[in-house]
């Protein structure tokens, strides 16, 4: 793992996202550098058509979420 140096105003930004994501700051910055490079990689999609693209990659099935499917248990 690197350092990377950042505008303190970036970093304020970055801390008050990952708190209202649930994430630490490192997990946010990640984030953000995760998708900024999906959005450069594929300009003609959206957000929401990344998003769901990775979500599929991953094995989440964002219409049982949404149809308000019961988890399955993994154990």
């Amino acid at each position: 793992m690197g350092i990377v140096n950042i505008d303190e105003d970036l970093h304020e930004q970055l801390r008050r996202a990952s708190k209202v994501a649930c994430r630490s700051i490192n997990a946010q910055a990640a984030y953000w550098i995760r998708i900024g490079m999906l959005c450069e990689l594929n300009p003609t999609l959206g957000f929401a058509e990344i998003m769901a693209r990775e979500l599929r990659a991953a094995g989440v099935d964002p219409r049982a979420i949404a149809d308000g499917a019961p988890a399955v248990d993994a154990a």
